[in-house]
């Protein structure tokens, strides 16, 4: 496989180009991986050299190439594929090289500091006879803190066939465009020039993202309220570009009951025959609950040699297993991990499969020559045939363990779903049939559907917490120089028993059975809600910040303190120096950082003005405050000094 003809190298850049700044914005490392016969999986080479531990160098090297040499391609051929795993990394610096302890592991902190690395990888087994053992492998790898899906598979599409073309240079070259690329925004559409092609990216919204410290400007102020976008290009979550009906086409009924599990965070095994699919089919499953933040460890590709699988295989009969989502290919985690209550098998192991049809077709076994709609009623009566119903309880009886000897898509669970499967969503499907290429449009018409339907599902799903986050604006009349009231306080018990006596409201009333309120119960009590709930109200107390912050700026000072008393004006006078001195010292944080300073300032020597002389030599007194007024002492000095805290004087002079 030779790269893309479109893709082009420029001229020779010098490495000392490279900003490792820049670079690290986007990707901690470049690697390549060979798996020997005899030391087993080896890092070749890593670019920037040293921008990994050894820890994380032998993590990656075992997550890289899939669990066996795929025995589906003829002898003497390369077979390529491009999947991505994720695991846990120490914290790093912004700098992307240097590395802070590695903190005590625990699966249940949501808050832990430790972060994680995406690894995606673009592996290419080559058949050859004449090779010991018939062939070999290699792996080009991206690792990065972001999960930019969008952006590094089809990087990796023009950087793994060029590696295989040029060698380690390849990485260099790489290396020289990403850094040259300009900084991520999350939620924007970015243009990143790699050679002479450009990808075009839509990148995942803020509040899909883990948080490292404090909420962006991005994220307060991007759309997270219970509306829909119009445009169904712009993510509203993970994983946006994932093949939802490709990969779950044969368990597309359970896919509302996944949307829960997940929901809830429940634990779940997913099982496939190849590291592409079972990647996507976590990924896919995340993507159902956007714009949820997904707070469940989720391992798009899982190993025997991760360091989390030890504990995971020590937990004893009764334990409880660990909320996350595990993808897998290797047929032991089966038995090791027995005590997961969820097991999903998804793909196939042939080479076409994701081209077989559910439809049932005409006698004569043609292709009907225009697409038809899959349809509820096609699947069931798919699903309660005899046949289906025999083979459905023989895999109840049979366990998992049946995947053994032979690969199956079906789910073992018993759990009973509350929502149930929208036929509405189901008819508007449509099979494609075997041709490839009327299959892969088709998929994208069939997952902007699927896709705009658990978005919708899961919006108004978390509509009755939106009075919890709702920032307010000064009532008409009001000072907009006093501290904003404080978002309501949340209590479970009572918004369970308000949502209760209220209703889920008509979208999910007709979708879900009458232990609605239980689905709720769960979700309080799962692994999603604490972190996603204490980031809404945190993005609400900064949106509701800016939102009275605004309102200052609007005010008319002199209108607003003609009806005032001496005392009201001297509290308003305090409370502008508070802002005013608080503006100063958050440097240049807001964009119109200079505006709002002069406008304070403007309305403190106004205030200032219309006050006796008495009080305004007695304002006087303090230095800091002359200097605000006077405007006598540089910027940059009045905010090193200390805040001064202005008592409240009462007077009883006359106006």
């Amino acid at each position: 496989m030779s790269r893309s003809p479109s893709f082009s190298l420029k001229p020779d850049q010098p490495i000392s180009q490279i900003d490792p700044q820049s670079l690290s914005k986007w990707v901690v490392a470049f690697c390549t991986i060979r798996f020997d016969l005899e030391q087993g999986q080896l890092i070749e080479d890593c670019f920037p050299p040293g921008s990994l531990t050894q820890e994380e160098e032998l993590e990656i090297a075992f997550s890289s190439f899939p669990d066996s040499v795929s025995q589906h391609h003829n002898r003497s051929t390369i077979h390529d594929c491009v999947f991505f795993f994720r695991f846990r990394s120490p914290k790093r610096s912004d700098c992307g090289n240097q590395l802070s302890p590695k903190p005590v592991h625990n699966n249940s902190d949501s808050n832990s500091i430790s972060r994680y690395l995406y690894g995606f990888v673009f592996n290419r087994q080559r058949h050859d006879e004449r090779l010991k053992r018939g062939g070999e492998q290699k792996s080009v790898v991206i690792l990065s803190h972001s999960p930019y899906s969008g952006v590094f598979k089809p990087l990796l599409q023009i950087m793994g066939p060029l590696y295989f073309d040029i060698g380690n240079k390849a990485l260099e070259h790489i290396a020289t465009y990403v850094s040259m690329w300009p900084s991520p925004v999350p939620g924007n559409l970015m243009e990143l020039p790699i050679g002479n092609a450009t990808l075009k990216v839509n990148l995942p919204p803020p509040h899909s993202l883990a948080s490292e410290g404090g909420i962006s400007l991005e994220e307060s102020t991007s759309s997270m309220a219970p509306f829909l976008p119009n445009n169904q290009s712009i993510p509203q979550g993970l994983f946006h570009d994932a093949d939802i009906f490709g990969i779950y086409r044969g368990l597309l009924l359970q896919l509302w009951l996944l949307w829960e599990l997940l929901l809830i965070g429940e634990p779940i095994l997913i099982i496939a025959p190849t590291p592409p699919q079972c990647c996507e089919a976590v990924a896919a499953l995340v993507s159902l609950i956007a714009p949820l933040l997904c707070s469940v460890d989720f391992r798009p590709y899982f190993t025997i040699h991760d360091p989390d699988f030890a504990p995971l295989n020590s937990l004893q009969e009764g334990q409880v297993f660990p909320p996350m989502v595990l993808g897998v290919t290797n047929l032991f985690f089966l038995k090791s991990l027995r005590n997961i209550p969820h097991i999903v098998s998804v793909g196939s192991p042939s080479l076409n499969s994701s081209r077989l049809s559910l439809a049932p077709r005409a006698s004569t076994g043609r292709m009907s020559a225009r697409p038809e709609g899959i349809g509820i009623r096609n699947l069931s009566l798919k699903k309660l045939s005899p046949s289906n119903l025999l083979n459905a309880v023989k895999l109840r009886r049979e366990g998992p363990l049946c995947l053994m000897t032979e690969h199956k898509e079906a789910i073992w669970s018993t759990y009973n779903a509350t929502t149930k499967p929208d036929t509405s969503i189901l008819n508007r499907l449509i099979d494609a049939g075997m041709s490839p290429r009327v299959e892969e449009s088709m998929s994208v018409v069939n997952n902007e559907i699927l896709r705009r339907h658990f978005l919708e599902l899961t919006t108004n799903f978390l509509a009755p917490f939106g009075p919890y986050y709702r920032a307010t604006t000064p009532s008409e009349g009001s000072s907009p120089f006093v501290d904003p009231p404080p978002l309501p306080p949340f209590n479970s018990d009572e918004f369970l028993g308000s949502l209760s006596a209220r209703g889920p409201g008509k979208f999910l009333a007709k979708r879900m059975r009458y232990n609605w309120l239980d689905l709720y119960r769960r979700f309080l009590k799962g692994q999603n809600f604490k972190p996603w709930f204490q980031r809404r109200r945190a993005v609400a107390e900064q949106e509701q910040q800016r939102l009275w912050r605004q309102a200052r700026m609007k005010t008319d000072i002199l209108q607003f303190i003609s009806e005032m008393s001496e005392l009201e004006i001297v509290d308003s006078f305090n409370a502008i120096e508070r802002y005013l001195l608080a503006e100063m010292q958050s440097g240049k944080a807001n964009a119109d950082h200079a505006a709002v300073c002069l406008k304070l300032k403007g309305d403190l020597e106004a205030v200032f003005n219309v006050l006796p002389k008495d009080m305004q030599q007695s304002l006087l007194l303090n230095p800091q405050r002359e200097a605000l007024l006077q405007g006598s002492h540089d910027r940059t000095n009045i905010t090193d000094c200390p805040l001064v805290q202005v008592a409240i004087i009462s007077s009883t002079s006359p106006r």
